[in-house]
């Protein structure tokens, strides 16, 4: 016969095993309603296109509807700011990027959030090499005459972006300061509205993800001079590189991931990285990134832990660019 000892003992063990699998039981259910993605850019622009692309194939996996809801403002960090503050449930994500995880820093000093350490790293979606983007009848015919004239029209010429932080704005800074110039800065809210504006000629160039690029150019709205990437990308195989056209200095190439809030169970996490990459295996999918000029993750850096270490060093390399335009 069991003594009362040992059956408190057996009665202990009982509830410390239930205790160890009530995570991962709730995790199991998980999501038993709409998830809110927010995008922290205007629709249409490159991080709300390729968020809408992998996130319905994630939707699929998870079996539930995910809402996309566009908060602009700030560079994107409104929107970032709400979502580190939401519940850590797993119902309320974020698609963040280089800007607002990494230029944030640097260039807002009162940041409500930190990258690091108000967010749980999910996955990485898509890379999104930077082009040097001008309005068709820009006077400039390469990337030579271009560097000439905006040294020569400095304090006459603009350029277009989607608000202070944001990776347009991050790039072209980085390109400004390569050139010693400071041309007036106009700001959007978002790159949709950016670019609209250089379409329709009210702006002189702008730095801009190649996914929102790619239409314009190949449709002859506006002209790009060049690639800011080691090689020429395939949708766009006549724009030449930075490296090619006389400036290699300049190398810049943004980025789109998936956070959660803070303390967003373990198991949540790898639930919805494990639809992100099943997404990014997808042959439609795929499709749709490479067409728009995205470079998809290597498997290796898929993980949250590669993502983690991926914020941690844009933050560094931004952060010295960034930090004199403050």
């Amino acid at each position: 016969m069991m003594s009362i000892r040992s059956l408190a003992g057996a009665c202990l063990s009982a509830f410390a095993a239930l205790g160890a699998f009530a995570v991962p039981a709730s995790a199991q259910n998980y999501p038993t309603r709409t998830i809110t993605m927010i995008v922290p850019f205007a629709a249409g622009g490159p991080t709300d296109v390729i968020s809408r692309i992998v996130t319905a194939h994630i939707a699929q996996t998870l079996g539930q509807s995910i809402v996309i809801e566009n908060v602009v403002g700030a560079g994107g960090t409104t929107a970032t700011t709400r979502a580190a503050r939401a519940a850590n449930d797993g119902y309320t994500l974020v698609t963040g990027h280089m800007g607002t995880h990494a230029a944030s820093v640097p260039l807002y000093p009162k940041l409500a959030y930190h990258p690091e350490k108000d967010f749980e790293p999910v996955a990485l979606l898509a890379g999104t090499p930077i082009l040097i983007l001008a309005r068709k009848d820009f006077p400039p015919k390469d990337l030579k005459e271009f560097i000439a004239y905006v040294k020569a029209n400095a304090e006459k010429v603009n350029a277009a972006h989607a608000g202070i932080g944001s990776v347009s704005h991050a790039s072209c800074e980085l390109l400004n300061s390569i050139l010693d110039i400071k041309p007036v800065g106009v700001p959007f809210n978002g790159t949709g509205p950016a670019m609209n504006a250089l379409v329709a000629g009210q702006v002189d160039y702008m730095c801009d993800q190649i996914v929102n690029a790619v239409p314009q150019i190949n449709a002859g709205t506006i002209k790009a001079y060049a690639v800011a990437t080691p090689e020429r990308n395939p949708s766009l195989p006549n724009v030449p590189t930075t490296t090619e056209a006389g400036l290699p200095a300049f190398q810049a190439q943004a980025w789109n991931a998936i956070f959660a809030p803070k303390g967003t169970s373990p198991a949540i996490i790898a639930t919805l990285n494990a639809a992100a990459i099943k997404a990014l295996d997808d042959e439609n999918v795929r499709k749709r990134l490479l067409e728009l000029g995205s470079v998809i993750p290597a498997s290796a850096n898929r993980t949250p832990e590669a993502l983690a270490t991926l914020v941690k060093n844009e933050i560094a390399k931004w952060t010295p660019v960034l930090k004199p335009a403050t």
